[in-house]
């Protein structure tokens, strides 16, 4: 096991934020957290007593429950694939579609990935030889500008410079503490680091300029560099003002001109060339120039009309008509409601329309609002607009379809409006932001909260896609107004601003600041948002920032009852999402291996773990029907070798009985598959490896009591317990020997049998 502890990304200890190390790691000192309590057996947890404030904590536990329920089949449609892949939506903004950022996941990003980023790249000056000087002379260099201006490649350009050709690099977690990166142990000699759209302290504490210059003294020491991106505010930071460069995008002009003469000739008329090179100078985003420069291959009228972009004229003419309530109303409520049953749509903009009408009564501004007036007016709502005039106005924005929901057959189809490319809703979305004040967002941020308590599960996906483009224009108000709120609420409420945070990461600056404000709720913010918190940082979310989300997870599962017990679902729900991505599930059991090892036995930390790890065994998977563990030996065989190390501690523990009914249940899954027979033999090997020989026969002998039981009397589960547990006879030679190996062996058990006896082979 010691070369899984010892992988370069996995904690060697996991200890409690927020004393994060440079690679998203933790100290070795166990903490408790402000107001963590004592986690009561889980047995005992769940029978109710007389105690009527237990009883409060098991009916909020059951709501948490419905609300993973919630997240599962959110998870489990295959329609919602950004969770699983890569989506950057900011890199459509003129058509040209664009790869996943390299270094926006925190880890290594090797030479090649360097070399697709530059290959194109030119230096903006004079901020780029600025940097270059201050990197040179303090090792550390914070690039401050606006999004979207080319920083992430200037930082790989920068330490490219400082570490030569054919260098890698390691990005590091835009929530990392820049006070704990100094005085942590993890930064190496010679390496090159970058944190991407940092998003600054969470502390109370901020950083002061001391420690920054003791991170620029032990980097200097080690001979290693550190570039870090950030917004424009961060200049006017004081610790780190001194180590701040202004950046900027290269000229559009020049940069397209230095792309196409890398490229080969692209023919094209003198009229074409000439405007093409006016629809060029006006884009800000390098990343546009290059991908128009590179899509010249396919033909230069097909990026002329891509570049001039009938969709934001579209929409910004429709605006300019001045559009009366009754037309606007609909089409707000759309942006936050696309591809909803037509039906279910009317109820919800009349709802929006009955939030408007009612503002308009009172007449009351709210105090929190600004008292400037709105650019444009609501007066006069009505409800006598018909669906066909509506529509009608709104040619080229949206159109109908008629298509069943997922999961159902096509004579369950029915009609539901959808903008005519996703494009329009993102823009629609900017046009009501930028035109409207509290007169219109007031009533609509009433609206969605409402739907976010009532509506269903495919209106709240929608509220928290919307929610999520809304946050690319105004993220202080989504964040204060909205998601705050909706944390610490009811149950739906908490799925819909898990949901939101998932779907911001869809784009590459808005996923560190999703991070941070799913970690601000971790500590000292009620269990409710705790709760949140654990519900975030699944899937894509804790796909992106993976280290980063186990730890905080592991923290929150030593905490009460309630937030342990979502912790605990958490870590199921990350496996489960990763089913068809190797490298994340292996990452994951290799972590709870990890955490294992470093726990004492019949401490708490190691019940928690333990606790933990049965109920991942247990799991059913999330794209069909049968045990999680039967999917990944299915499809992932390198998983055989941590699940049955997991298997084996849980196996030496009180959950002993569950440990062996998991195990059951997954042999019958996998009975009838030639193909998994070398896994259930590596498994088989693993298992044994972490017993003694006593504690093996012990387990051959339960094993085949529990199956004699009528539940798997089924042909094939026979044979393949055969290839678990019968050419593996005698006492291992090579297999380390645990700290318990001199207990007992425990007495067979079947799945109808309580649980066993003090007497056997406990290890917690």
């Amino acid at each position: 096991m010691a070369d899984d502890v010892a992988d370069s990304e996995v904690p060697d200890g996991p200890g409690v934020p927020p004393a994060h190390g440079p690679e998203g790691t933790f100290s070795q000192k166990q903490q408790e957290g402000p107001g963590a309590a004592r986690q009561p057996d889980e047995e005992a947890a769940s029978q109710p007593g007389p105690d009527p404030g237990k009883r409060t904590e098991l009916d909020q536990r059951e709501e948490d429950g419905r609300g993973y329920d919630d997240l599962r089949r959110v998870l489990g449609q295959r329609v919602y694939n950004n969770f699983y892949g890569t989506v950057d939506a900011s890199g459509a903004a003129f058509g040209f579609g664009k790869a996943s950022t390299p270094g926006l996941a925190p880890g290594t990003v090797g030479a090649e990935e360097i070399d697709r980023t530059l290959r194109y790249y030119l230096p903006p000056q004079p901020c780029f030889d600025t940097a270059l000087g201050k990197l040179r002379s303090e090792h550390i260099v914070v690039l401050a500008g606006q999004d979207n201006t080319g920083r992430g490649a200037g930082s790989f350009a920068l330490l490219r410079r400082m570490t030569g050709e054919g260098a890698g690099l390691r990005s590091l977690s835009p929530a990392n503490s820049l006070a704990d990166l100094a005085a942590s142990s993890a930064i190496k000699a010679g390496q090159a680091y970058v944190i991407l759209d940092y998003v600054g302290e969470r502390n109370v504490d901020a950083v002061q300029a001391f420690e920054i210059r003791r991170l620029s003294e032990e980097l200097r020491h080690k001979g290693a560099y550190l570039v870090i991106t950030a917004g424009e505010s961060t200049r006017r930071r004081l610790a780190l003002s001194d180590y701040c460069v202004q950046w900027h995008a290269p000229d559009p002009l020049k940069l397209y001109h230095h792309c196409t003469g890398l490229l080969p000739p692209a023919p094209m008329s003198p009229d074409v060339a000439s405007e093409l090179l006016d629809r060029v100078g006006e884009l800000r985003r390098p990343a546009d120039v290059v991908a128009a420069a590179t899509a010249l291959a396919d033909g230069a009228d097909a990026v002329l009309e891509t570049l001039r972009d009938s969709a934001k004229h579209t929409v910004r003419n429709w605006f300019s008509e001045e559009p009366t309530a009754g037309d606007l109303l609909p089409l707000a409520a759309l942006a936050f409601l696309e591809d909803i049953p037509e039906r279910n749509f009317e109820e919800a903009s009349v709802q929006l329309a009955v939030h408007v009408r009612d503002w308009e009564l009172t007449g009351e501004v709210p105090a929190a609002e600004p008292d400037a007036p709105p650019a444009k007016t609501l007066r006069g709502v009505t409800f006598e607009q018909s669906r066909a005039r509506w529509q009608e106005r709104a040619t080229g924005l949206v159109r109908l379809e008629r298509r069943p929901g997922p999961g159902q057959d096509a004579s369950r189809s029915e009609r539901r409006i959808v903008f005519t490319s996703p494009r329009i809703r993102e823009l629609v979305i900017a046009e009501l932001h930028s035109l409207y004040g509290y007169e219109l967002w007031y009533p609509l941020r009433q609206w969605l909260s409402q739907l976010t308590r009532t509506g269903d599960l495919d209106t709240r996906t929608e509220v928290a896609r919307g929610v999520a483009l809304l946050a690319r224009h105004a993220l202080a108000e989504v964040d204060e107004n909205l998601l705050q709120v909706w944390a610490d609420g009811v149950a739906s409420q908490r799925v819909t601003t898990a949901l939101t945070l998932q779907f911001m990461c869809d784009d590459e600056h808005l996923a560190p600041q999703a991070l941070n404000i799913a970690l601000s709720w971790a500590d000292n913010r009620g269990p409710a948002r705790a709760v949140t918190t654990a519900m975030a940082l699944t899937g894509r979310l804790g796909s992106l920032y993976r280290l980063e989300a186990l730890n905080w997870l592991w923290y929150l599962a030593r905490r009460g009852e309630r937030a342990a017990s979502a912790a605990r679902r958490s870590v199921v729900l990350l496996l489960q999402s990763a089913e068809r991505d190797p490298a994340r599930a292996l990452f994951t059991l290799r972590y709870l291996r990890t955490v294992i090892a470093g726990t004492a036995q019949r401490s708490r930390d190691r019940s928690s773990v333990l606790r933990m790890t049965v109920q991942l065994l247990e799991a059913e998977g999330l794209e069909g029907p049968g045990p999680l563990a039967a999917a990944l030996l299915r499809g992932t065989p390198d998983s055989a070798r941590h699940l049955g190390s997991l298997w084996a501690s849980v196996l030496l523990s009180v959950c002993r009985r569950r440990a062996v009914g998991a195990l059951c249940r997954t042999l019958t899954a996998l009975r009838g598959d030639p193909a998994v027979g070398g896994s259930v033999t590596a498994l088989g090997e693993a298992m044994r490896h972490d017993m003694t020989a006593r504690q093996w026969e012990a387990l051959r002998n339960d094993l085949s009591s529990a199956l004699h039981h009528p539940d798997f009397a089924i042909p094939g589960i026979h044979q393949l317990a055969r290839l678990l547990l019968g050419p593996l006879k005698g006492r291992p030679t090579s297999g380390r020997r645990p700290a318990d190996a001199s207990l007992p062996s425990t007495p067979p058990v079947s799945p109808s049998s309580s649980v066993s006896s003090a007497r056997g082979g406990r290890s917690t």
